[in-house]
C-alpha cells in the first residue's frame, strides 16, 4: 500500500448487533458479533463484495492481522455483516466506503449458507448475501481492516487460488467458484453494463 492513500477509523465492535436467521434467510433475532462468532458459530447474515474494474479486474484484500478470524488471508473486495435493523442493501454501500473509500455499483448475485471454522478462535456460519460491481476508482483503504490490495485479473486469480490456496478465504474460494461456474452468465451481464 505504500504511497496509495489510506485513513484510519474504527468501524466495527465485538459489542456490534448482527441478524441472526435460519437457513431460509428468516430474522430470528439478534446477537453481538462476538457471540455469533464463538465456538461452533451461530447462524447470522453477512454479505461479501466483489467490485471489479473496467479492465475486468478484481480488486481483492489481506484481511488486517488484528482480524479475529482469518487474519492475513487474502478475500474478495470487501465482506461483513448488516447490523440488526439494518437493510442488507444500505449496509454494503456502508461498509463498502467505511473499508474501501469507494462507492460502486452492485447488483446482488446469489446467497448460501457455510459453515468453516478457524481453529479455536472460533467460526463462520454465515447467511452470506454476495454481490458484484464495478468501479475505476482508486481505493482509500482504512487501516484498520485492510493490510493490502491489489487487482488481479480473474485468470490470473484462478492460478493462484490452484496454487496456493491456503492463502485465501474459505467464502471466497467458494463465492469464487459459484461465480465462475453457476452465476457466470449473471456476473458476465453485471460486468457488460
Amino acid at each position: 500500500m505504500s504511497g496509495q492513500p489510506t485513513r484510519n477509523l474504527v468501524v466495527s465492535s465485538d459489542e456490534e448487533r448482527l441478524i441472526l436467521v435460519d437457513s431460509n434467510d428468516r430474522e430470528t433475532g439478534t446477537s453481538s458479533k462476538s457471540q455469533c462468532h464463538d465456538g461452533a458459530g451461530v447462524l447470522h447474515r453477512a454479505f461479501s463484495l466483489f467490485v471489479f474494474n473496467r479492465r475486468g479486474e478484481l480488486l481483492i484484500h489481506q484481511r488486517h492481522p488484528s482480524k479475529r478470524l482469518w487474519p492475513n488471508f487474502w478475500s474478495n473486495s470487501c465482506c461483513s455483516h448488516p447490523r440488526a435493523g439494518e437493510d442488507t442493501e444500505r449496509a454494503v454501500h456502508r461498509r463498502l466506503e467505511q473499508e474501501l473509500g469507494l462507492t460502486a455499483d452492485l447488483h446482488y448475485v446469489y446467497k448460501f449458507e457455510y459453515v468453516a471454522p478457524f481453529g479455536d478462535a472460533g467460526t463462520e456460519h454465515e447467511l452470506c448475501w454476495v454481490y458484484a460491481g464495478t468501479t475505476d476508482a482508486v481505493p482509500v483503504v482504512n487501516t484498520t481492516e485492510v493490510a493490502n490490495w491489489r487487482w488481479i485479473a480473474p485468470d490470473a486469480l484462478d492460478v493462484e487460488l490452484r496454487q496456493s490456496p491456503q492463502h485465501f478465504t474459505p467464502w471466497f474460494k467458494m463465492e469464487w467458484q459459484a461465480l465462475r461456474g453457476t452465476h457466470r452468465s449473471r456476473l458476465e451481464k453485471i460486468l457488460s453494463a
